[in-house]
């Protein structure tokens, strides 16, 4: 058997350090500073970029860029727009559906990778990245990011080894989004708008109406480290909005954002029906998560089953064992047997425990705060 080459070993290093890093409990943007920075280190690259997605719809909530890539935004909606526009079979949508691991362009073109029109209309022109390697990082409970790194003129294609080597680090990358996703700290903050704010972009894509407060949720998410511009992810969903309103698409576009002080909120796009100089018109919405939204996100980061969500809502709304196996026409027995599982699985030891992780940690710090400035003014 031939001795493993220094490019193997330094990527069998890297898969293993991201591992160890996924399993820290970092914080979501340490988590990816120290990962990609590791992945930097094995696999030769101009630049790279890390999406959050929706599980439930795979809408992108996040972005951040590094290497070289970092803080080189002005091709983010345009990006958007081709992503999730575009009938392309490597775009991170198709791969999803198809449950494809790592893809390569130069590879899945032949060569030719102008022949993507994500390559063709964005990378090639706008980053003169010649070659893409991308992957999605999923679990059973649906699509939590996507990775893409990238090279450029004169570099060699991504080789069919490194795109394993790519494939392989998914499950730790996804670990690592997932518990980073709750690992910030809860929302300190007050000045989030009241009430939901709207932004109409019509037909040719221009932002032409937007209500109070669309800014100051846009300055919010666009103050994470490394962030993308705010105005992709708007984007996205409006290009999704049409896909849906054509009959191409089966979800309305739909992404729970955290923004960097902790804060949720729920980005929404709907066609709005109109003729002439209104036809594609798509109206965005941006509103502060309400607490099942969120909840269920976190079932999700716990692996929770379909039982021991219905356990844990019960438990958050103040229900004994004797109720909760009442409810669910199951014995105390299997109630208690549920309650272990969550436990282990949120990290708690008791259901006072469960509450604050579930549901205090993610939600009320802001709005206990705000309760706070009403009683001392």
């Amino acid at each position: 058997m031939p001795s493993p080459t220094s490019a193997q070993l330094a990527l069998g290093r890297a898969r293993s350090d991201v591992d160890v890093i996924s399993r820290a409990g970092l914080p979501l943007h340490r988590f990816l500073d120290e990962a990609t920075q590791a992945i930097e280190r094995a696999l030769p690259m101009v630049g790279g970029c890390v999406a959050t997605l929706d599980p439930a719809t795979a809408m992108v909530s996040n972005s951040w860029k590094f290497s070289t890539f970092a803080g080189r935004n002005e091709a983010d909606v345009q990006w958007a727009q081709v992503e999730y526009g575009a009938d392309d079979p490597t775009s991170f949508q198709t791969l999803i559906r198809t449950g494809t691991g790592a893809v390569g362009m130069h590879r899945a073109t032949h060569g030719a990778v102008e022949t993507s029109v994500r390559m063709a209309e964005v990378m090639l022109p706008c980053y003169d990245f010649h070659d893409e390697a991308r992957t999605v990082l999923r679990d059973r409970h649906g699509a939590w990011g996507v990775i893409a790194v990238f090279r450029g003129a004169g570099d060699a294609p991504f080789e069919a080894q490194e795109l394993a080597a790519l494939a392989e680090m998914a499950p730790a990358l996804t670990r690592g989004i997932r518990v980073g996703t709750l690992a910030q700290a809860g929302a300190t903050r007050s000045d989030c708008p009241s009430g939901p704010a709207v932004m109409i972009v019509d037909g040719r894509d221009r932002l032409v109406q937007a209500s109070a407060g669309a800014a100051t949720h846009l300055e919010q998410l666009a103050m994470s480290p490394g962030a993308a511009d705010p105005l992709s992810l708007v984007h996205a969903l409006v290009t999704a909005a049409r896909r849906l309103a054509r009959g191409e698409a089966d979800l309305p576009p739909r992404a729970r954002v955290r923004t960097a002080e902790g804060i949720w909120l729920v980005l929404h796009a709907s066609p709005l029906g109109g003729a002439g100089d209104r036809a594609g018109d798509v109206v965005v919405t941006i509103e502060e998560a309400r607490p099942q939204e969120v909840i269920e996100l976190v079932a999700d980061v716990f692996g929770l089953t379909a039982r021991e969500r219905d356990v844990t809502a019960h438990v958050l709304r103040g229900a004994d064992t004797k109720e909760i196996a009442a409810a669910m026409h199951v014995s105390p027995y299997t109630v208690q047997d549920h309650l272990k599982s969550i436990f282990d699985k949120a990290g708690v030891a008791s259901r006072r425990e469960l509450v604050s992780r579930v549901y205090f940690d993610q939600y009320m710090p802001r709005r206990l705060e705000e309760g706070a400035g009403r009683l001392g003014a």
